[in-house]
Order: C-alpha cells, then sequence, then structure tokens
C-alpha cells in the first residue's frame, strides 16, 4: 500500500496549535559587544566651540554602579534646531547630528560630548532625550535631563510640573565648574530617576 506524502486534510477543520507568547528576556550585557562603535559618544569633536562634557553614573537599587550599561540620547542644537542630518554611526568630526551612545564602562560612569541644547519653541525648558539599556530590564527605559540654568523654563514644563518637587530633581542636572553638567541615573529605591512610559 502507497502512502501518500500529503497530510490529511479534515472538512477543512484548523488543526493549528494555539501560539505561546514567547516569554520576556533580559536584553544584556551581551549588546555592548556589538552596539558600540568609534566616537559614538561624541556629538561633536572634544573642544570645539560650544561643546560640554554631560556624564554620570548608573546606580542600580541597591546603590551599586552599573558597570555594563548603554545609554543613546536625542536633543536639538544649541539653537534649539531639530537636526536631521546623517553621519551618526560614521563620524566625521563636525557634523553635529543630535545622536550618541555610550556605554557606562566598569566603573558605571557614562560620558557625551555634546552641545546645550537650545529650547525647541520660546519659553520652553531645554532637555535631552534619554533610553537606556541595562542588565535586568526586560526592556528599554525612557527619560530625560534637564538643563538646570532656567527655573521659569522649568517651572512651565509640562512634564516636570506634573511631579512633586523630589521627583522632579532626578530629571535635573547640575552643572559643573567648567561648564559640563553632571546627571546621575537612578534605577530603582531611594531617589529613583523618574522614567517615561509611551502609549
Amino acid at each position: 500500500m502507497r502512502h501518500s506524502a500529503r497530510p490529511e486534510m479534515r472538512n477543512n477543520v484548523n488543526t493549528t496549535p494555539k501560539l505561546v507568547a514567547t516569554p520576556g528576556q533580559t536584553i544584556g550585557p551581551f549588546y555592548g559587544y556589538a552596539l558600540p562603535y568609534e566616537k559614538d559618544s561624541e556629538l561633536l569633536a572634544p573642544g570645539s566651540p560650544g561643546s560640554i562634557r554631560l556624564q554620570g553614573t548608573i546606580y542600580d537599587g541597591a546603590g551599586e554602579p552599573i558597570p555594563d550599561a548603554i545609554l543613546e540620547i536625542w536633543q536639538p542644537d544649541a539653537e534649539g534646531n531639530i537636526v536631521s542630518r546623517t553621519g551618526s554611526l560614521v563620524r566625521d568630526g563636525y557634523t553635529f547630528t543630535g545622536w550618541g551612545r555610550s556605554s557606562s564602562g566598569y566603573t558605571g560612569v557614562y560620558t557625551f560630548t555634546t552641545v546645550n541644547p537650545g529650547p525647541t519653541e520660546p519659553g520652553a525648558a531645554p532637555f535631552i532625550s534619554v533610553v537606556l539599556f541595562a542588565r535586568g530590564l526586560t526592556n528599554r527605559l525612557f527619560t530625560r535631563v534637564y538643563l538646570p540654568e532656567n527655573e521659569e523654563a522649568l517651572a512651565c514644563d509640562p512634564l516636570l510640573g506634573s511631579l512633586d518637587p523630589e521627583r522632579r530633581k532626578t530629571l535635573i542636572a547640575r552643572r559643573d565648574p567648567d561648564g559640563g553638567l553632571t546627571w546621575d541615573i537612578r534605577l530603582q529605591g531611594e531617589r529613583e530617576t523618574v522614567f517615561l512610559d509611551f502609549q
């Protein structure tokens, strides 16, 4: 008796088993081997006119530095223009694209060479958008870092205005004596950074 290789049809009844969603998994630290690239944290060359250093430490819930996180930032230029130029992945040393990536290294410290972002509209508080990838996270985290100077603009910002004063402080950088910015990120616990949920 010959057997057909074709599956038997059963009166058009769907016998496909129900698919089950794949369980969530953490996103690191393996990504650190592929995502960093040359000059990824230099939105413009160090020492360029108007350049500053944005730096800080990323802490876990126990207050320990996270050594293998990656940050990405997006920002307008110093005049508040949203930049749409290419060149982020192959830095030429002078084209400002408004995007950068930095790993936190063994000490949990990250650093970027960038510019102070300008307000995107009159009276708005300038900020830098931040995305964080780190071990133990099942998804990336979104947040912002604001410049500390213009208190009137900070008071009128819709996001900052929706937070109580202590939580608001977690999104405002500290101005360093050399003109740079220091902003630490805390994933949990006391002084946990405010993270955003985009729908």
